[in-house]
């Protein structure tokens, strides 16, 4: 069934609800986990010296992870390793994703990769990486 009102031709409430629910779907499609370019969800934190840089990826172990910097770019890489599903006889939810996970990072400077380091604890990686002497400002003492 179509209505229209007069001043708004072509204008349907049930069109627009359909509109509405078709972008809602692709909103949470898009904030599903595994399915997003920008997860996990990174905190950085600089300093001169260096840098800390912590995600949240619950489910994960150390021997599902890989890790890599080069230059001024983090890769964080996983595979959830426990599959749920042969658990189950039936799901009546499942919103936690499974599967694999690769993400990018820019970081602010040059990282020296001999020195970074990974802790995993309760679901939260940790990363620490400190800048190369070489890279380090320096402060300029100006004569008069």
């Amino acid at each position: 069934m179509y209505t229209t009102y007069p001043g708004n031709y072509g204008w349907s409430p049930l069109s627009q609800l359909r509109r509405m629910q078709e972008s809602m779907n692709q909103l949470f499609e898009s904030n599903s986990s595994m399915g997003r370019s920008n997860y996990p969800a990174v905190n950085m934190y600089a300093k001169d010296d260096g840098l800390l840089v912590t995600a949240e990826i619950p489910g994960f172990d150390n021997d599902n992870l890989d890790i890599t910097v080069h230059g001024d770019t983090l890769r964080i890489e996983g595979k959830s390793g426990q599959d749920d599903a042969e658990k189950a006889d039936a799901w009546h939810r499942r919103e936690r994703s499974q599967g694999q996970f690769s993400r990018a990072v820019e970081l602010p400077f040059r990282a020296d990769p001999d020195s970074v380091e990974a802790r995993l604890n309760s679901g939260v990686l940790e990363i620490e990486m400190r800048r190369p002497e070489e890279d380090k400002p320096r402060r300029i003492t100006v004569n008069g």
